[in-house]
């Protein structure tokens, strides 16, 4: 039903900017007007770039130059500016010693990921787009090529598997202080998964720790596992180690 709205919003926007400029040809054919949405104010911490437009100097309607400011009006634009990508360069310059004849370099700068190809940001941004908006590697690799930069499907998927691992203490903490409660809620949810020629229903398995309505002072948190079935063997494995309300 959603992308059926979109459709509809879309054509009916359409439909009113041709009736608009047909109505500007001919006097014959109404235009029309229907009510649009509004959009929210843009956030006040927004990078915003001041636009003055230089002022009459003399009055449109006399021609005289005896004019005096009454206000002014504001129109927000919101506008994007491309993400550009850099490649940072770092060199650690070898030196031999004259006495002993060793060689002493700097250590290599720390690396969120073996070999350290991709930054940081970059690799947050590529795992956020895959898990967080639902966009497959194979889409993001399409749009890099777009802008310019060549990173193939496998290379994206070789990433997400250094920068999972990575993150695996931040969830090993988050688990231990989920299943540390007294009292868990949990359920589960159908997605869809890709498969050969076809997709299939997976689950996604949610326990949360929320004891705030208790009266509890711990922080909620959530945990969850995905399965491509519903086989109550997940939840029992998840659950093993659990003597608290579920």
């Amino acid at each position: 039903m959603e992308l059926q709205l979109e459709e509809l919003v879309m054509a009916a926007t359409e439909d009113e900017v041709a009736a608009q400029a047909a109505a500007a040809r001919t006097l014959s054919l109404r235009s029309f007007t229907r009510k649009r949405p509004v959009h929210k104010p843009w956030p006040e911490d927004a990078e915003r770039e001041r636009v003055v437009i230089d002022p009459p100097t003399v009055c449109a309607c006399c021609g005289g130059s005896r004019l005096s400011k009454l206000g002014e009006d504001v129109n927000e634009t919101l506008e994007e500016i491309p993400r550009r990508f850099k490649v940072i360069e770092t060199f650690r310059e070898k030196f031999t010693c004259r006495d002993c004849e060793a060689i002493s370099q700097a250590p290599a700068p720390f690396h969120a990921t073996p070999r350290g190809f991709i930054g940081p940001h970059l690799l947050a941004t590529i795992v956020f787009d895959k898990f967080g908006m639902h966009s497959p590697l194979n889409r993001q690799s399409t749009r890099f090529k777009c802008e310019g930069i060549d990173l193939s499907t496998s290379t994206l998927a070789d990433q997400v598997g250094f920068g999972t691992a990575a993150l695996m203490p931040v969830y090993d903490l988050i688990e231990k202080h989920v299943f540390g409660a007294e009292r868990l809620h949990g359920d589960d949810t159908t997605i869809p998964i890709q498969a050969k020629g076809k997709c299939v229903t997976g689950r996604i398995w949610t326990y949360i720790r929320d004891d705030q309505p208790f009266g509890g002072t711990a922080a909620p948190a959530a945990i969850d596992y995905a399965s491509s079935d519903r086989r109550g063997e997940h939840p029992q494995k998840h659950l093993a180690e659990y003597g608290g309300i579920l």
